[in-house]
């Protein structure tokens, strides 16, 4: 059981690797979307950079290896307990971290906030879908992403905790909030000085 566990701990670090803003804009645009914008490798600054569909194909590519790790590590490991699927929560994880830290890319990735909105899916819909109102009215109030996306990421151990979900997708849980809010640091600071760029459809030109 432990083997399968690692086991799925690594395809979801490799999966999570496959940073999709990444080869979006080297394959479509010739660009390296790290040396542009906020220099991040996801969704936000893909939208800001290269515009609306180089950045539906990211969220599209981000969300689906974030599943897939679930997928696998479910179905690869079991249960380790009646209810507690310790390979989804360990696979899933490792696919955020691999998107934050990419083997493939220099360890240079993302903020990882899609690919966990994926497996907290998996996780806990309903958990995922209240921290998601809270994304939606955040960023429709202030129109700060990096805010939307902290608060939720924050409220969702706290969700699942009072659902009564397992201890484990607790634990995890705490670890993927930590991991977003720490790669949000240089918005954290931004926002404190009012400098943090709002969100726009417009694509920069």
């Amino acid at each position: 059981m432990i083997v399968k566990i690692v086991l799925a701990a690594i395809i979801g670090y490799l999966l999570g690797s496959v940073n999709t803003s990444i080869i979006v804009g080297k394959l479509f645009f010739r660009t390296d979307i790290r040396k542009h914008g906020s220099g991040n490798a996801g969704a936000t600054n893909t939208l800001r950079t290269l515009g609306k569909g180089a950045a539906i194909a990211v969220v599209a590519g981000d969300f689906l290896k974030g599943a897939l790790a679930c997928i696998i590590g479910r179905y690869l490991a079991g249960e380790l307990m009646p209810g507690v699927y310790a390979g989804e929560y360990l696979g899933g994880m490792f696919a955020v971290i691999g998107h934050n830290w990419p083997v493939y890319f220099g360890f240079k990735g993302g903020k990882g906030v899609m690919t966990s909105f994926a497996i907290v899916m998996f996780f806990s819909p309903v958990a995922a879908l209240i921290c998601l109102g809270a994304f939606i009215l955040t960023v429709a109030l202030t129109r700060y992403v990096s805010l939307g996306s902290m608060i939720a990421s924050a409220l969702f151990p706290l969700v699942v905790f009072l659902l009564g979900e397992p201890l484990l997708m607790i634990v995890v849980s705490i670890i993927l909030a930590l991991l977003i809010i720490m790669r949000h640091n240089s918005n954290i600071k931004r926002l404190l000085e009012g400098n943090e760029k709002k969100i726009t459809f417009r694509r920069k030109q």
